[in-house]
């Protein structure tokens, strides 16, 4: 349990960065700091839900581009997981949303690949 919560922190921490750095990637316009911060954990949460069950079967589904394109199809997966957040938090009427795939969805995702690694580093669990 308390990997999960290392690892939504981390995804929360990615998300915000790749939002910061990509224009298309929003959480709301709300000036509110902690309305933000609120949408960044929910939305971490639900990208974690999205990693641990949904990711698993679309990259074994894939599996045949992942080896075609000596594993560049993965940064693909991971820009799908990350449009498939953007539609589950519209539908739960959370702030997020990515405007466009091949551009916002691929880069936010080599942002958050990214970042996410280079904050996995500092986890004493792996």
């Amino acid at each position: 349990m308390a990997d999960f919560a290392i690892k939504t922190v981390i995804n929360g921490i990615a998300l915000w960065v790749a939002a910061w750095l990509v224009p298309d990637i929003t959480f709301g316009s709300s000036p509110d700091t902690w309305v933000v911060v609120r949408t960044v954990v929910i939305v971490a949460l639900i990208f974690g839900l999205i990693n641990a069950f949904v990711r698993p079967v679309a990259q074994f589904l894939s599996l045949p581009f992942i080896i075609l394109t000596l594993g560049l199809f993965v940064f693909v997966v991971n820009a799908l997981m990350l449009q498939l957040t953007s539609w589950v938090a519209g539908q739960l009427g959370v702030a997020f949303h990515v405007e466009h795939f091949w551009w916002d969805a691929v880069l936010g995702s080599l942002v958050i690949t990214f970042v996410s690694m280079l904050l996995g580093s500092f986890n004493p669990k792996d």
